[in-house]
């Protein structure tokens, strides 16, 4: 059940890439073709963990990015997902968890930086169907914007809400909105970043998810 005091959670906004959707793996097969593209600093293999344990902000300083070239470069990466969407598959459990979410009368909504057509492609319809409320195509730091327009569809206080995400910027996007935050084990950012920055809920598995919501309703 709800701490004493707390609203009880009414519904979860879900991140994406990284939280649902397999996608770094594929991420990082492109990344240093984007760097090419884009200028900004070629990542190596001996970087990759390294980045790992660093905020959201301080991984676009270390590749020198500019920041009035975050849009561009994501418009860019939506376009190849577009066309890769075939390479790009759910998490192992995601199905599973979002069924079993809809089926407990939990309500969904999500959050993505992606396309909402490729969110759907990669999810497939079945899955999709779960979310009552999308916002897409959201600007890396822009996540803030894109909560409330979800908020506001699912007619949900941000305190009856809790945000689901695998990277830092996800944690300050639901802070700043009044969320409370939730953290995957499973997605971009590393474990000790992600706890550093003391989410409301730290999940390990897609059933801690399940378990969280079932005790917090």
């Amino acid at each position: 059940m709800a701490e004493p005091g707390a609203s009880p959670i009414k519904a979860v906004i879900f991140d994406f890439d990284g939280t649902l959707s397999n996608s770094g793996d594929w991420f990082l097969t492109v990344v240093n073709q984007l760097a090419r593209r884009f200028r900004f600093r070629e990542v190596g293999d001996d970087e990759i963990e390294m980045l790992r344990h660093r905020t959201s902000r301080e991984v676009i300083a270390y590749l020198g990015i500019s920041r009035w070239k975050l849009p561009i470069i994501a418009r860019h990466v939506r376009q190849l997902v577009a066309r890769n969407v075939d390479q790009i598959e759910l998490f192992p459990g995601t199905p599973g968890l979002l069924a079993t979410l809809a089926t407990g009368g939990v309500r969904m909504g999500l959050v993505t930086s992606n396309a909402a057509d490729n969110a759907r492609a990669i999810l497939g319809a079945g899955n999709a169907g779960h979310f009552e409320a999308w916002a897409a195509g959201s600007s890396l730091f822009g996540k803030a914007r894109k909560f409330r327009r979800v908020l506001r569809q699912m007619g949900l206080a941000p305190n009856e809400v809790i945000s689901i995400g695998d990277e830092t910027r996800d944690i300050d996007a639901a802070r700043e909105v009044g969320m409370r935050t939730g953290a995957v084990s499973w997605g971009y950012a590393s474990e000790d970043a992600l706890i550093a920055l003391r989410p409301d809920a730290f999940f390990r598995t897609p059933d801690d998810i399940v378990a969280y919501l079932r005790d917090h309703r």
